[in-house]
C-alpha cells in the first residue's frame, strides 16, 4: 500500500472514531429512554409529581416543577425542576427516573455542592465566551494583513481558542456534577421504594448513558476548537 493511501486509512479511521464519540453517546442515550418510556401502571404517579413529592419531603417548597420544551434540567438561577412534557406527565421509568436526576440536582444545589455552583458560574459566561471565540477567530486573517506581524494574530487567535475552551471545560465540570446527581442521590432515593427492585438496575442504565453524552458534548467542543486551529494554519 503507497504511503498516500496509508495516510488516507488512518485519516478516515481517524474521523470515523471521532464520528462515533460524538454520536454514539447520545443516540444510545436515546435509544434507551425509549426503550423504557413505556407507561407503568404500577407506578402510583408522574415523573412530575414524584419530583414535587420529593422537593417538599425535603423542605424545598420553594422550588418549583415546570414543563419545558427546553430539555430535562434544573435551573438554579430560577430554582425550577424543569421536566419536557413526556417525563413531566409520563408514568413511565424513564419519566420518574428523570425526575429524580433533576431533584438530584435541586438537592446539590440547596447543599451548596461546591461542583455546582462551579458548574453554574461557567455556563452563565461559556455561550457569550464562545460568541466572541467566534468572532476573534475571525478577525486573525484580517489582523495578520493589517498589522503585517505574526504576534498580533497570534494574540487574537489565543484569545479565540481559550474562549472556546470555556465551553469544554464548562461540558467536563458537568460530568461529575451529573454523576452526584445521579448515584449519589437519585438513585439512592428511587431505591426507598419509588421503583421495584427489579427497576433499579434499569434506571442506573439511563442515568448512565446520560451522563456520559456530557463526554461526547465537551469532545464537540474541543473538536470546534480544533477546526478553527486547522482553518487559521491554512
Amino acid at each position: 500500500m503507497h504511503s498516500g493511501s496509508a495516510a488516507a486509512v488512518v485519516v478516515f479511521l481517524a474521523l470515523t472514531l471521532l464520528l462515533a464519540l460524538f454520536f454514539l453517546p447520545a443516540f444510545i442515550a436515546r435509544s434507551v429512554l425509549r426503550h423504557y418510556s413505556d407507561e407503568r401502571e404500577d407506578f402510583p404517579g408522574t415523573g412530575g409529581e414524584l419530583a414535587r413529592h420529593l422537593l417538599d419531603r425535603r423542605g424545598l417548597n420553594d422550588v418549583v416543577v415546570e414543563v419545558t420544551e427546553a430539555g430535562d434540567h434544573y435551573d438554579p438561577q430560577a430554582r425550577a425542576v424543569r421536566l419536557s412534557p413526556q417525563n413531566h406527565d409520563g408514568r413511565s421509568l424513564t419519566a420518574v427516573t428523570v425526575a429524580a436526576h433533576e431533584v438530584g440536582h435541586a438537592l446539590q444545589h440547596a447543599e451548596g455542592y461546591a461542583p455546582l455552583q462551579i458548574r453554574s458560574t461557567l455556563a452563565r459566561s461559556a455561550q457569550q465566551a464562545e460568541r466572541i471565540g467566534a468572532w476573534v477567530m475571525m478577525l486573525v486573517p484580517v489582523m495578520a494583513v493589517l498589522t503585517r506581524s505574526p504576534v498580533g494574530a497570534g494574540f487574537v487567535l489565543l484569545v479565540g481558542v481559550v474562549s472556546f475552551g470555556v465551553s469544554a471545560l464548562v461540558h467536563l465540570v458537568t460530568l461529575p456534577v451529573e454523576l452526584d446527581a445521579s448515584y449519589r442521590r437519585a438513585m439512592p432515593i428511587l431505591a426507598m421504594g419509588y421503583i421495584p427492585p427489579r427497576d433499579q438496575r434499569a434506571a442506573r442504565r439511563i442515568l448512565t448513558v446520560c451522563a456520559f453524552t456530557y463526554v461526547a458534548t465537551a469532545l464537540a467542543s474541543v473538536l470546534n476548537m480544533w477546526r478553527w486551529l486547522a482553518l487559521i494554519r491554512r
